[in-house]
């Protein structure tokens, strides 16, 4: 290996000029890697760099997600040194040992690992993430199970069952690895699943759902057990469904942990929600929409009074829409106060009520206090029954802007949900001000998705739209998004403000189809419509699409 840095080598290439890699040297913090500095600053990213060592180095990029890693060259190297060089061992070959690392100019790395293990190193490169993934698989979950008294071979009926009086701290490890692994993954559902034979880990990330991890069944009650015990839950009660609540620290951030369990004919299933509550609030300029729409919603929020309401399924993104828009009014001039079930995120300046059933704090008791405490704005996590409605009504006639969410499936079926809830009609027409109505659909991975010429039905399917299309983006699959095509999700919106023609329809209680012709007369485009948009500037897929939004 030439001992040459990356700065050079991608100056050399001509991916860089010498003044970005100069103004990168400044800003280059303590123990920090160059590359990293590059990704950080968002000069390059970490497929561009390893593209670009390839080319240079020679050395070639491997898909760990893929890789099955031999045992015997994991065995000669220990956790602490992968974590410190960000290398894991891949195969011996001889006289060789072929490894992963994310820099594979990492000299001193390459050095230890041929004095460890006595053979000669040979580098593949990869993703960092991909790496501290395959640590935590192989180094974290295969040591705990070890532990447990689990072989991490296939695991046979014959083997006895684990009735011997184990320390718990193995499975106290495993949860906590499992727990940990998800907030890394940027999960945001675990699924513990029993079947007859194993045990079934999935994560829900970017909204689907992977298996993620696989144990022997006859550690179910050991890890459901430890798993109450956290959440404060009856570990004695295993015939009714449960809910909990962890709070705890995983990797410097502040989670909280909706948990739920079911009794099945298997087992115990459970789910855990995780919450990120250290999470950073999105503005509304960050959240996805197009300019027009951005208007309205920013035009919707300056009112001093009237109701703003975001609807959608659960996961749809509903209450980061609301942060954004808290954080657009979070000013020191007004009293901002929210209720919620939970408190996501922590803000300054805002005062949040966490709800609390069993004290007979609800959505409408917090909503009657909070009305005494002078707020200019109040936003609640959810109108769940007619009586949070009403109030929220009447908060609104007497002078204070309303935020909240609500669990329909577009604008339009919001406004006949509410007057299904028997809430007056000349009450809400003169009190709301608009509704959002959104999904989340996943992005297309900028490292890897490509053109490609539109396919007939698809162009049917604009056409009938009144667009054109002459180019579409597909999804492929890298180490970047490990392999799926997408990484990250960005929303689709559907906004409908309140005008005087809908107003006059609402106090009627005109039918569905009266309402929604006004509502697209008045310009309003329906998710399906703002899908497509997202398709036509190379977002996002027509499948995805179609997943969340039909016509």
């Amino acid at each position: 290996m030439a001992l040459k840095r990356i700065g050079d080598l991608l100056l050399e290439q001509g991916v860089i000029t010498k003044e970005v890699l100069t103004d990168a040297l400044k800003k280059q913090e303590k123990n920090e890697r160059l590359g990293e500095t590059f990704v950080r600053l968002g000069i390059l990213s970490e497929g561009q760099i390893l593209h670009a060592l390839e080319d240079s180095t020679g050395v070639k990029r491997v898909a760990l997600a893929n890789y099955t890693v031999d045992e015997k060259a994991l065995g000669m190297v220990d956790e602490a040194f992968c974590r410190r060089h960000v290398l894991i061992p891949l195969r011996l070959e001889g006289n060789k040992i072929f490894y992963a690392t994310s820099d594979p100019l990492d000299f001193e790395a390459f050095e230890e690992l041929r004095a460890l293990t006595g053979y000669r190193p040979k580098a593949f490169s990869s993703p960092k993430n991909d790496i501290i993934t395959q640590i935590e698989k192989y180094y974290g979950f295969t040591r705990t199970l070890e532990a447990l008294g689990v072989k991490q071979s296939i695991i046979t009926e014959q083997e006895e069952d684990l009735e011997d009086e184990y320390d718990d701290t193995p499975m106290v490890k495993l949860v906590n690895q499992i727990l940990a692994s998800a907030v890394f993954q940027r999960a945001s559902d675990i699924h513990i699943d029993p079947m007859d034979d194993k045990i079934l880990v999935r994560y829900r990330v970017d909204g689907i759902l992977e298996v993620v991890r696989e144990f022997p069944i006859k550690i179910l009650n050991q890890m459901i057990s430890r798993i109450k015990v956290m959440a404060n839950m009856d570990i004695t009660e295993t015939r009714i469904p449960q809910d909990g609540r962890i709070q705890t620290f995983i990797q410097q951030k502040s989670i909280d942990l909706r948990i739920s369990t079911l009794p099945t004919v298997r087992g115990e299933k459970v789910v855990m929600r995780i919450l990120d509550l250290s999470g950073q609030m999105s503005r509304i300029k960050s959240l996805g929409l197009d300019d027009k729409d951005e208007r309205v919603i920013r035009d919707m929020i300056a009112q001093p009074n009237g109701i703003v309401l975001v609807s959608g399924p659960t996961g749809s993104g509903k209450t980061t829409t609301l942060y954004a828009c808290l954080h657009e009014l979070n000013r020191q001039d007004v009293n901002i106060v929210t209720v919620e079930d939970p408190v996501e995120i922590k803000v300054t300046g805002i005062n949040q009520v966490q709800v609390h059933p069993d004290v007979h704090l609800t959505f409408a008791n917090a909503l009657r206090s909070i009305l005494r405490q002078d707020p200019n704005i109040i936003m609640i996590g959810e109108i769940r029954d007619v009586e949070t409605a009403e109030i929220s009504i009447r908060a609104s006639l007497t002078g204070h802007l309303v935020l909240s969410t609500i669990h329909t499936n577009d604008a339009v079926k919001t406004i006949v949900r509410l007057l299904d809830m028997n809430v007056e009609p000349f009450l809400l027409a003169s009190s709301l001000t608009g509704v959002i109505s959104q999904r989340l659909v996943r992005r297309l991975c900028t490292q890897c998705s490509y053109d490609d010429d539109p396919n007939p039905a698809e162009v049917a399917i604009f056409k009938r739209y009144a667009l054109d299309i002459d180019k579409v983006k597909r999804a492929k699959g890298c180490p970047s998004c490990n392999y799926k095509g997408y990484a990250g999700r960005v929303g689709v919106f559907e906004v409908l403000p309140i005008k005087s023609n809908l107003q006059k329809l609402i106090a009627e209680r005109a039918t569905i189809d009266l309402l929604e012709k006004e509502a697209r007369r008045q310009g309003m485009l329906t998710l399906f419509q703002a899908g497509l948009l997202k398709v036509r500037q190379g977002i996002t897929t027509l499948e995805e699409v179609m997943k969340v939004a039909s016509e």
